[in-house]
């Protein structure tokens, strides 16, 4: 609740508490019987309640009784009456249980009423009227009135932050006929209470009926007319949502922009001070801004890069477009205005009519500046999301130029407020994607069947003749070219030498500064070639799927022409990468139906590539894509035939042609070569004891762990089983244990952390070269026959130490050589 909310309704109980108390300190009863039957008659009336149209309360009857009671009691009695049917009303089959400051509001707000209202009626101004008893009572009931439903409009406009003229206006004058009703007939009981005494109040009950089914029928005429009202608002806000929808269909990436300026605008509106109309066209044209985009083609939206002047010419239309949709929505509320001028800017730069100042309605200047900030901090196909607190400071550098001043201050103040009030709103409100990915199984072809293609020569002017024959050899040339290139693609299942190939023969074809093909892993785009100005940075680049230029190439299979290379995921938002590169031509590489990469062409000139170029790379694009598809398969399957499945290390194939390699060249080359066979000790007990998904975790981890310690230059494989053999050269017979030492350790300690006990150990064999032999088979049968004497020592170690009493023991390798 707010602050004035909260000091409002604790004067209005502090207030009514002190007139209650005043006025029953000084009570004296008197006819009880008579006040006791009043009193129920007044809470039986309090009962009869019709609940409130646009506000959550209720009001009920029993004001007759109490117009009747001032008449007729003294002001302690008539509080007494009063507040009990107030009491009454607040618990008696209500929905929520009021809290207690409700109560205490009611009951007090009722007692200022009550008691300003007895002192009109026994003022000494209208006890010497001349005007007669009906004008006194008729004053005491409009003041009644006035106070009882004025205290309670003040609470709940501050508590439900609407204007409390129109709480009042709206939810309680449409009774005050009633009123004076009641006023006429407190008059009548009046006079009959005179002339046959006050029982003849009794007869007050048929009149209350008749007034509280009038209430009814009143209040259910304004139900029926309030139900028809929010039907044909929510077939607004349906018709809105669907026009959204209609956008998210056109541009995935829209629906939280539309939710995030949806928030930012009203919410500012509210601030600004906006009308209740103009807010709910503020509403409306947050969310159907874009709807003109419906009429823009789809690959300038979401094009990766700057738009060309002709792009642009088409992209202008969109907020005409938008405004003529909407217009014919016959919207309640001024809605189309806003969508047309929330391109235009404070300095009459915008579009589409160069509007500037307070030319513009507020509600597009506020919707441009949201715009904008929305815009700035979200992922774009053209460039990456900024930070917010630069996105505040781009938009204060544009405050007098592009945006009302204004309202950019709000933005500043309140950013964080509202994007906490965005996402709470996006939690509950999120209706779910469309289904742009169903596959439609019917339907073979359309009716006016497939497109055909067909060649048709151009026709040359005079003017082209001189170029004529310079256009027959440029074609031989260029198709001479290209038969080359497709004969030379798929000669080698290498990919690396394919690409390398291609990087050669295409820039006979293309003129080019840097290359690089990308091919598709996952969803990932990884550069397998890159050579060229920027070649380095190319070549570090992991490319998300839909992102940058050539992850929207891969995305949509559509090739792009003069693109910007500096929206490649791997350039945007880092200072330290210098993008020299001004314009890309690259095109999907598709095979089998089946996105497998992109090819890009870089250069350091804007505007470089021609249509020309393009349709030469769109020529090659399929052979290339079979090429490629062949080597990524023939290098998964020679790797597979070397690669152990389990821990990523070489397998014994592998093993063995780099041991002969290894043995061959350190023999040329003189330098040592130490050969040494590992054996994990009691690994079974591991596999029987934890199960063999531990037993294959341990074996991950020391397979991890070892490779991580190696030099370059070292080699470790998996022989099988539980055996490693390392290939180290180079090495003097210290460091080599002092390794084997640490290797020991490592094996140690991942045992602890995947069993949680000491378990395994580690027994190695080293051969050396020229030493224990000079073939490869020489030396891995010596490595591993001294594995096997350092198991058999270790073993008999153990055995003694436990006949010894020793608790724990931790195995110190013996070497042999």
């Amino acid at each position: 609740m707010k602050k004035a909310a909260t000091l409002y309704i604790a004067w209005i109980i502090v207030s009514g508490m002190g007139v209650l108390g005043y006025a029953l300190s000084s009570w004296q009863p008197k006819m009880v019987s008579r006040l006791v039957l009043f009193t129920l008659i007044t809470m039986v009336g309090s009962l009869m309640k019709v609940r409130l149209p646009g506000i959550t309360g209720t009001m009920s009857v029993y004001f007759l009784f109490l117009l009747v009671s001032i008449t007729q009691f003294s002001m302690p009695e008539v509080m007494l009456i009063g507040t009990s049917a107030v009491l009454l009303q607040c618990y008696w089959r209500t929905k929520n249980r009021p809290k207690l400051h409700q109560v205490l509001f009611n009951v007090g707000s009722t007692a200022i009423a009550i008691h300003y209202s007895f002192k009109v009626y026994h003022s000494v101004f209208m006890q010497n009227s001349e005007f007669g008893l009906l004008v006194q009572v008729t004053a005491t009931s409009v003041i009644f009135f006035a106070l009882n439903t004025g205290l309670v409009s003040g609470v709940v406009a501050l508590t439900e932050a609407k204007a409390i003229h129109k709480i009042w206006y709206e939810c309680y004058f449409w009774c005050f006929p009633y009123y004076l009703l009641g006023a006429l007939l407190a008059v009548g009981f009046r006079y009959a209470t005179d002339a046959f005494g006050w029982r003849s109040t009794l007869l007050l009950f048929p009149a209350v009926y008749i007034v509280y089914y009038s209430y009814r029928l009143y209040l259910g005429k304004l139900e029926a007319e309030k139900d028809h009202v929010q039907q044909v608002a929510s077939l607004h806000l349906r018709t809105i949502e669907a026009l959204a929808l209609a956008i998210d269909a056109k541009d995935h990436t829209t629906h939280e922009h539309l939710r995030r300026v949806q928030t930012f605008a009203t919410e500012m509106g509210k601030e600004l001070g906006l009308a209740k109309e103009e807010l709910e066209a503020l509403e409306a044209a947050s969310m159907l801004h874009d709807i003109g985009k419906l009429a823009v083609p789809e690959h300038i939206i979401s094009k990766p890069g700057k738009l060309t002047p002709e792009e642009f010419e088409k992209m202008k239309i969109h907020p005409i477009i938008g405004a003529e949709i909407l217009e014919r929505v016959e919207f309640p509320y001024p809605v189309a205005p806003i969508v047309l001028a929330h391109h235009e800017r404070w300095d009459g730069s915008g579009y589409p009519y160069g509007l500037k100042g307070e030319e513009i309605p507020v509600g597009a200047r506020i919707l441009s500046v949201v715009d904008c900030f929305d815009a700035l901090v979200s992922d774009r196909p053209y460039r990456r999301a900024m930070p917010v607190g630069d996105a505040i400071k781009h938009i204060e550098q544009e405050a007098k130029k592009s945006y009302d001043p204004e309202i950019v201050a709000l933005l500043k103040k309140r950013f964080k407020q509202y994007e906490t009030m965005m996402t709470a709103q996006a939690l509950k409100l999120d209706p779910g994607s469309l289904s742009h990915g169903t596959k439609v199984q019917n339907g073979e072809s359309p009716a006016a069947g497939f497109e055909s293609y067909s060649c048709k020569r151009k026709g040359i002017s005079k003017e082209d003749a001189s170029d004529f024959l310079q256009s027959i050899a440029g074609a031989r040339q260029e198709a001479h070219a290209l038969y080359e290139l497709a004969q030379s693609l798929g000669s080698s299942l290498k990919l690396h030498d394919t690409l390398s190939m291609l990087a050669g023969r295409l820039s006979k074809l293309v003129q080019y500064d840097a290359v690089a093909v990308y091919v598709l892993s996952g969803e990932m785009l990884k550069p397998e070639y890159a050579i060229g100005v920027d070649a380095r940075f190319l070549s570090a680049l992991e490319i998300p799927l839909g992102q940058g230029l050539s992850g929207w190439v891969a995305e949509t299979r559509t090739s792009i022409l003069n693109g910007n290379p500096s929206v490649e995921a791997g350039y945007l938002n880092d200072v330290r990468r210098i993008c020299t590169l001004k314009s890309a031509l690259a095109v999907p590489l598709v095979h089998d139906d089946r996105v497998v990469g992109v090819l890009a062409l870089y250069s350091t000139e804007r505007d470089a590539f021609s249509r020309d170029e393009q349709r030469v790379l769109q020529s090659i694009s399929p052979k290339l894509a079979m090429s490629i598809a062949n080597a990524v398969q023939y290098e998964q399957a020679e790797s597979s035939a070397t690669v152990d499945y389990l821990t990523g290390l070489p397998n014994a194939r592998a093993l063995f042609l780099r041991l002969d390699a290894e043995v061959n060249r350190c023999t040329r080359s003189n330098e040592a070569l130490a050969v040494v066979v590992c054996d994990l000790d009691d690994f079974k007990q591991v596999n029987d004891r934890f199960g063999h998904l531990s037993g294959n975790e341990v074996l991950k981890a020391i397979a991890t762990e070892m490779e991580a310690g190696f030099r370059n230059c070292d080699y470790l494989a998996r022989m099988g089983g539980d055996e490693f053999v390392m290939l180290i050269p180079n090495i003097q017979a210290a460091s080599l244990f002092s390794k084997l030492a640490s290797v020991e350790q490592t094996v140690a300690r991942v045992c602890r952390k995947v069993c949680g006990e000491d378990v395994i150990s580690l027994s190695s064999g080293v051969a050396f070269l020229g030493v224990d032999g000079s073939h490869a088979d020489d030396l891995l049968a010596v490595a591993d026959r001294r594995m096997y004497e350092n198991k058999s020592c270790a073993k008999q170690r153990r055995s003694l130490l436990k006949l010894m009493g020793e608790k724990t023991w931790q195995g110190k390798v013996q070497y042999i050589a």
